[in-house]
């Protein structure tokens, strides 16, 4: 899925929602996905990446690394993290507790579009990577006709916060727009960062390949 940034009525860059592959990761299949949201507008830019490798049978989370310009701590971080021990490692450090069945940002976007979502509802996910901050919370907050240049869509407004310093903090106000439909493709993103406010809009989709591991 791609995507164009926008500030206001400004286009100031991309950004994308891509399943990468299915690749191996400590001898199971892992399907390896990629968000990037990229711009640049007069006094500010951002920059962020997200990868996310989700245990095919399981869905949890098995590796995540993230870049984000706006914040120096958070570049260059990988984490490993094992479901089956509950622990988790930050550049090959440490193992530190972890939960069942863990999720990270990026395998969040995913795990959010198989939900079941209705409107006026609140899910809390105890499912975050690292304990502390924990609990997920996603507001199902209503439903909307909009449209973007890849078309007008009907869509569900949810809003998922995190106690983190990602794109889903709790002082982000992230909201993402689904597809009212069996694919809850993410139509739209509005996040604000620490100096303006971005949105996603949907240019264009193609289908993904999730060729077996080692092709």
């Amino acid at each position: 899925m791609e995507y164009v940034a926008k500030y206001g009525f400004q286009h100031i860059g991309r950004g994308s929602m891509e399943v990468v592959g299915v690749e191996d990761v400590r001898g199971r299949p892992a399907v390896h996905t990629n968000f990037r949201l990229k711009g640049r507008y007069l006094f500010f830019s951002a920059n962020y990446v997200l990868e996310s490798w989700v245990d095919q049978a399981t869905f949890s989370s098995v590796r995540f690394t993230q870049d984000n310009d706006e914040d120096s701590n958070d570049k260059d971080k990988v984490y490993e993290i094992f479901p089956d021990r509950q622990v988790y490692s930050v550049n090959n450090g440490a193992e530190l507790p972890s939960v069942v069945d863990p999720l990270d940002e990026g395998a969040l976007l995913y795990y959010v579009r198989t939900m079941d979502l209705e409107v006026g509802q609140t899910y809390t996910l105890n499912r975050y990577f690292r304990p502390d901050r924990n609990p997920v919370i996603v507001k199902v907050l209503k439903k909307e006709t909009i449209k973007v240049p890849a078309g007008t869509f009907n869509t569900i407004l949810v809003q998922p916060i995190i106690k983190s310093k990602g794109i889903f903090s709790e002082g982000g106000d992230a909201r993402v727009w689904l597809s009212d439909d069996k694919d809850r493709v993410m139509v739209q993103m509005r996040v604000k960062l620490k100096v303006a406010t971005i949105s996603l809009q949907l240019t264009s989709t193609r289908p993904a390949t999730t060729p077996s591991p080692g092709q």
